[in-house]
């Protein structure tokens, strides 16, 4: 419907906005405005004001501003044009003619709507009557009070195919039908008379509103036995199950006040909570939450919570919730998960440990990509590495969907830090490792040692390679860990780090991927640095493009070699002290050959680790 900007202008001026304010929440006269304390934001001392003159509000603490129209939709939540047509119903003015089409359609629902009501008000008197004895039992046995009964509109169907048409009888039959009131029954050969009958029956019912609060559908519950045990109405022109969510009306505004709106699986749960205080509760209408549903969440709050029973079905609800969103995320756009314990509903929950209960239980929910994450990780065995890539494989298919390239390209990183962090190295792992590159590094480029201490200066640079290829090849771990152990290492930098990377083996018994790998592809790494550990890489076992099997033979063997070293001098001490204390003529020649050995193989080893090391030596002399 097309809106002239003399028609919107003239509704303005014919509305008070303080009365119009004054209806939600309490305003005070202040000189010619008027002040409030603000309903966009929680505050104590009033900031925001009203200038009927000016038709407009404004706050001066969250710097919320608008007018009547805005006040409707941004506080209410109501569409723009469900906004323009309440206020205008409520100024006697009469809405631009729409087009004969239109007009016909807008004829057709609101007696669609006309009937809804008049069938809410008749399920009303039936539960206040001889024949709702058996609900309001039902109802004070579940804890609802009279005011929340009133509040969400209770009401009882007779047990009866009839009591409803006849008490609607000045609405055809046809629109009784159209509305999901009445039930036409399929002809059968040689019978076209066949007449409607009452949908709902001996049931508890609970009305079905829109944004505007209008009584579109009907949910009942069965009392006593039977099935289904909820029943609700059939889509109809003003109602889809797939684009409606239960106390709509009711949690916007709520919603709005808290900046939070909670999902709940059924309708006695979002009553137990309103009941309890926590208005901003929802429901979808028997079916998982649908795209439509989601996008209308979004508009509410940017992080929903949806809150499933701790049950079998409540897990396959939030899974099913979980893998529709993705494909529709935004930035700054998600959903938070939150499953209760023991099984427990939200209305057995406020039933046993009152508001304050339910709010310590959704206090810590899951975020969405851990919800994925969780559920990708239930599907498979992961004890192998070819479980382990299938669960990669899945969870790569899953961030494929979204169609936001910033937020894909974010649930891919995500997804890489869960999966280092529960099967490879730990996020604290890799910040550690991070933090230990850079400081020995530094150490390194500070030591303005003179030329005598260049042997101490390539053995701690020898010594850091060796941790930086066993961070490329950690199987290696498990192969030298004694021998890693054992090692002395010259600084405290470098004896912390070999502490981590022994205590990581134990934990992990499947170190698989490089360590070095996950650091460069992090992308909170400032590039500086990234270009730095890849300058770092000089030893060719750790190198990206090596060998593998090469590397990690030539890492194990300078680890070795390393270890005999740092034993070489005590021990050559100790043979010399042997063979002195003999004498020329008590010489023992096995004590001599074993001296002789020891000597000839450090000769080798030298020669070997001058090999391996070579690259470091020439960087050190061209520093």
């Amino acid at each position: 419907m097309s809106l002239s900007p003399q028609f919107l202008d003239e509704l303005r001026a014919r509305t008070t906005l303080s009365t119009l304010i004054g209806k939600s929440i309490k305003v005070q006269k202040a000189g010619r405005e008027y002040k409030a304390c603000c309903p966009f934001h929680n505050e104590k001392t009033p900031s925001f004001t009203i200038n009927d003159e000016k038709g407009f509000y404004h706050c001066f603490g969250c710097g919320a501003h608008g007018d009547a129209i805005r006040w409707m939709t941004e506080q209410r939540g109501l569409p723009f044009i469900d906004a323009v047509k309440e206020l205008a119903d409520a100024a006697g003015l009469d809405m631009p003619a729409p087009d004969p089409r239109a007009a016909r359609k807008a004829e057709q629902a609101k007696g669609l709507h006309d009937a809804c009501q008049a069938a809410q008000d008749w399920f009303e008197q039936q539960l206040a009557g001889v024949e709702g004895a058996q609900a309001r039992a039902y109802l004070a046995k579940r804890g609802i009070t009279d005011a929340t009964r009133r509040a969400f509109g209770f009401g009882f169907a007779p047990d009866s195919r009839g009591k409803l048409k006849t008490a609607l009888k000045d609405f055809p039959q046809e629109m009784l039908v159209e509305a999901g009131l009445l039930i036409q029954p399929p002809d059968e050969p040689g019978r076209t008379d066949r007449e409607p009958y009452d949908r709902f029956r001996g049931r508890l019912m609970l009305p079905i509103r829109d944004a505007r609060g209008r009584v579109i559908a009907f949910g009942g519950r069965i009392i006593g036995e039977g099935e289904p045990k909820y029943l609700n109405s059939p889509d109809t022109p003003l109602f889809d199950k797939g684009r409606t969510l239960y106390n709509l009306d009711k949690a916007l505004a709520a919603a709005r006040k808290t900046d939070r709106v909670i999902v709940v699986e059924g309708y006695m749960d979002v009553v137990a909570l309103a009941q309890a205080g926590i208005e901003e509760a929802v429901a979808p209408l028997g079916t998982a939450l649908t795209e439509h549903q989601l996008e209308r969440l979004w508009k509410m709050v940017d992080v929903p919570v949806l809150c499933f029973d701790g049950d079998g079905a409540g897990q396959k609800a939030a899974d099913r919730a979980a893998l529709r969103a993705l494909p529709l995320l935004k930035p700054g756009q998600s959903l938070h998960f939150v499953t209760l314990p023991n099984g427990q509903d939200p209305d057995d929950l406020i039933k046993a440990k009152g508001a304050a209960g339910f709010e310590a239980a959704i206090a810590s929910p899951r975020p969405l990509v851990e919800q994925v994450w969780r559920q990708e990780r239930a599907q498979g065995d992961t004890s192998s590495p070819e479980g382990r890539a299938g669960l990669q494989s899945r969870v790569a298919e899953q961030a494929a969907t979204i169609a936001d390239p910033l937020v894909r390209k974010e649930y891919e990183r995500a997804f890489r830090s869960l999966f280092w962090d529960e099967f490879g190295w730990k996020k604290q792992e890799r910040t550690a490792v991070r933090g230990f590159i850079a400081r020995t590094r530094e150490e390194t480029r500070s030591d303005t040692a003179a030329l005598t201490n260049m042997a101490e200066r390539i053995e701690r640079m020898v010594k850091r390679a060796v941790l930086l290829g066993l961070c490329r090849y950690p199987s290696i771990l498990y192969t030298h860990r004694e021998q890693l152990a054992a090692l002395t290492m010259p600084t405290d930098a470098l004896r912390q780090w070999t502490r981590l990377l022994i205590a990581a083996s134990f934990q992990r018994p499947a170190l698989e991927e490089s360590l070095i790998d996950a650091i460069l592809q992090d992308a909170s790494l400032p590039e500086p640095e990234r270009r730095s550990i890849k300058h770092d890489l000089r030893f060719s076992f750790f190198r990206a493009d090596a060998d593998r099997s090469m590397a990690e033979t030539d890492l194990g063997e300078v680890i070795n070699i390393l270890l005999f070293e740092q034993e070489f001098t005590p021990k050559l001490e100790r043979l010399k002290a042997d063979l002195y204390a003999h004498g020329d003529d008590g010489m023992d020649e096995a004590r001599w050959q074993e001296h002789l050995s020891l000597i000839t193989l450090k000769q080798r080893n030298d020669e070997r680790l001058r090999e391996l090391k070579a690259n470091i030596e020439e960087q050190m002399m061209a520093a």
